[in-house]
């Protein structure tokens, strides 16, 4: 038999063995590996079932995996000496035809096994990938045709007034609403089409036992110990050879219990350390970004000193086994990418997810999208750094509570690349209480603020200066989309005010006029519900909506924020921003218990008045009364006459889409949540521990949220609304 036969008979795992295991012969090394590599690209040949196990998506549930051709990179690593971790430079690689590139090398490969050229193939068909990468094309549209509408009614009011030679003040005011309540999904559907290239990254997987060497931080402060404790354990037996990465507790809140707990946990993985850095009284310790750096200094002084690449997680995120190999694949293979970073995933969103806490849409949407034009943010867990970029930064940066976001942005500045690895590699929990997801929330708006102040909104400056037009025109997109929060808030709480006023809210000059706005306002509405169903494919259409509903009623949330911490001084209620640990946020209330939970009265007084949920009350009350008071002037002053009752009603408060109803329903949702709690078990009963070794995972079911019938209200009224626009649209060609 020959030497190439005897080696395709013998499996790549047990190559990569001996390819290490003969590093004293570099001539044999080389043929070895080429070797290799002509065996995984015959295995590549093979019948997918061979090659991947039939399973369920862990996120969806829905779909079986599907593979393609495989194809092995390799890379030189660092390797243990007796004075610690060094580094020698060359390559090797096998490229997608399977022509190999072999250097002389002494240091041992990490080999790379490519399962897919989509990372994101167990969770989308591809039915549903061939209509989203059409969104581009119909988030373009969406745009163009709302401009237009605008164009149109800007026009009409204009030779409105010249006929009737006065100013519509509540036209103007209603054309701004209209655009105020529109802006930040026309923001974002304009960076959407700019995606037109589409998205393509592979699935990778590192192979064997020659890998890099990481230091995974996992930071806390204040958690629940049994929250640290199952995300240590999790860290702690990753598949990930045991003496090429340690696992560091960075816990900020100087828990001694934590302390004793992890100290216990290192007798049986003596790859875990505990540490809490000292933290002087009127000294700025920078929050998690200054625990993170903590984190740094810390692995200097371990031994080896630090490893090649750092990784962390929140304290509640508790990785899957292959979440190692699935990330660093990605920044072995490619020098130049200083981060990668899987979405971050939840196992105890409650049914129907009523506050939209899932973050379905941003990473299953919007960070794909950003990936496209090599824009991928650090989602702030479960991500992978590369020591030497984070070193050339001079550590995480202060100065933002999103010190994730700032990180990735500022890589991108200094030219380094950074990659969103859609897999679920990563799960975790969101607060559990309405002022818990608030306070989560409205930090984050804080940090991105602060992010793009820092930065110049990403537009110039020497912390920016390599980064590419789309990569800057993204930064000042998201900014400027969390600025117009207080516009938007504005914009809703001045919808009622014009319709109480009784003015004119559609002005025209003419029926004919009239009949243009209202086919205009059809095509926009029609291709913006169209681009909504195409772009939220990824994520499940039932969201879109939903989305749009929770950023109207998060904003005053928003918008008192920003007007707080960056425009009111403090004497007049101004207050600096200030950081709670996610984890940190306990419960008052109980309100997801169904055996602990606060009476009705007490979960009211909190929500409504603790929380402000009150100014949502007031504005659904107050909306109310402003169409029915507008719905009364139009049929009283039309006494007699019909149709005019009707134009009446229909250039007032049932101008389509009636925007009030959607802010209505926006409004609605944080005061049912107030009467009407989901119940959510015990976390323990969302996990599937191994009572052996303590060591937990969540169970397929708890992955995935749980729908029932009464989400499907929110899509009967967009339907309704949807078809009411379009019998009104209708109505123009015979009327």
């Amino acid at each position: 038999m020959s030497d190439q036969a005897q080696v395709q008979e013998k499996s790549p795992v047990l190559l990569v063995g001996e390819i290490q295991g003969s590093r004293s012969n570099n001539n044999n090394s080389r043929v070895q590996i080429a070797q290799l590599s002509q065996v995984l690209s015959l295995t590549a040949l093979q019948p997918a079932q061979k090659r991947l196990p039939s399973s369920l998506c862990d996120h969806c549930g829905s779909l079986t995996p599907r593979s393609g051709a495989t194809t092995v990179y390799g890379t030189p690593l660092r390797t243990p000496t007796a004075s610690g971790w060094n580094s020698e430079a060359s390559s090797i690689f096998s490229d997608a035809k399977g022509k190999e590139k072999v250097e002389a090398t002494n240091s041992p490969v990490c080999l790379v096994k490519r399962l897919h050229l989509n990372d994101d193939v167990d969770h989308m068909p591809k039915w549903k990938k061939r209509i989203n990468r059409l969104t581009p094309i119909s988030s373009f549209v969406a745009v163009v045709s709302y401009w237009i509408y605008f164009a149109f009614r800007i026009r009409y009011t204009i030779d409105a007034q010249r006929v009737a030679h006065r100013i519509f003040v509540y036209a103007w005011i209603f054309v701004v609403i209209e655009m105020g309540v529109a802006f930040p999904s026309l923001m974002i559907q304009l960076w959407q089409s700019l995606a037109v290239k589409g998205r393509t990254r592979e699935k990778l997987r590192i192979v064997g036992d020659t890998v890099p060497t990481i230091d995974v931080f996992i930071t806390c402060c204040g958690e629940d110990i049994d929250v640290v404790l199952d995300t240590a354990r999790a860290a702690a037996v990753v598949d990930w050879p045991f003496d090429r990465f340690r696992v560091v507790v960075l816990d900020d809140g100087g828990s001694s219990e934590i302390q004793s707990a992890i100290e216990d946990l290192a007798l049986v993985y003596p790859n875990i350390y505990y540490t809490a850095r000292v933290k002087t009284k009127g000294v700025p310790h920078h929050y998690k970004a200054g625990n993170l750096n903590h984190g740094l200094q810390f692995a200097h002084g371990l031994p080896g000193g630090a490893g090649e690449f750092m990784a962390a997680l929140d304290a509640d995120m508790i990785p899957q086994p292959e979440w190692l190999r699935a990330i660093i694949a990605h920044l072995v293979i490619d020098s130049d990418l200083a981060l990668s970073c899987p979405p971050q995933l939840f196992y105890n969103v409650p049914p129907n997810d009523p506050l939209m806490q899932s973050l379905d849409g941003f990473v299953h949407i919007f960070e794909p999208v950003k990936d496209t034009g090599g824009v991928a943010w650090c989602t702030g867990s479960g991500y992978a750094i590369r020591r030497s970029a984070i070193d050339q930064l001079g550590g995480f940066p202060t100065g933002s509570l999103a010190e994730d976001v700032c990180t990735s942005t500022m890589l991108l500045g200094a030219g380094w690349k950074t990659a969103y690895i859609h897999e679920p590699l990563q799960f975790g929990t969101v607060p559990e209480t309405f002022a818990g997801h608030v306070k989560q929330r409205t930090r984050w708006t804080i940090g991105s603020i602060q992010t793009s102040v820092k930065l110049n909104f990403g537009l110039f400056g020497p912390l920016v200066t390599k980064m590419t037009f789309l990569q800057r025109l993204s930064g000042f997109v998201y900014t400027i989309t969390t600025f117009f929060s207080i516009f938007h808030t504005m914009a809703l709480f001045t919808m009622p005010l014009v319709l109480i006023s009784g003015g004119r809210l559609v002005a025209y000059a003419t029926n004919y006029q009239l009949r243009w706005l209202i086919r205009m306002c059809f095509v926009a509405l029609i291709s913006n519900r169209v681009n909504e169903w195409a772009m939220y494919l990824p994520a499940g259409y039932r969201l879109g909506q939903r989305d749009s509903g929770a950023v109207m009623w998060m904003a005053p949330y928003h918008a008192l924020t920003i007007i707080r911490s960056f425009i009111l001084p403090t004497w007049l209620g101004g207050k600096v921003a200030a950081f709670t640990a996610t984890g940190g946020l306990k419960s008052e209330l109980n309100e997801r218990d169904p055996h602990r939970r606060a009476p009705l009265g007490r979960r009211l007084k909190v929500i409504l008045f603790d929380n402000k949920v009150f100014m949502h009350l007031i504005y659904l009350l107050f909306c109310a009364a402003a169409v029915a008071k507008s719905t009364a002037t139009g049929v009283m002053s039309n006494k007699g006459s019909a149709s005019g009752t009707l134009v009446y009603m229909l250039t007032h408060a049932c101008w389509p889409p009636m925007a009030w109803l959607i802010a209505l329903n926006a409004a609605w949702a944080p005061i049912h949540y107030a009467i009407w709690p989901p119940s959510m078990p015990d976390r323990e009963h969302l996990l599937d521990r191994d009572q052996a070794t303590g060591v937990a995972h969540p169970t397929e079911a708890a992955k995935r949220i749980v729908w029932d019938k009464t989400y499907a209200f929110h899509e009967l009224e967009y339907s309704l609304l949807t078809v009411y626009t379009t019998v009104i649209f209708i109505g123009t060609f015979f009327f």
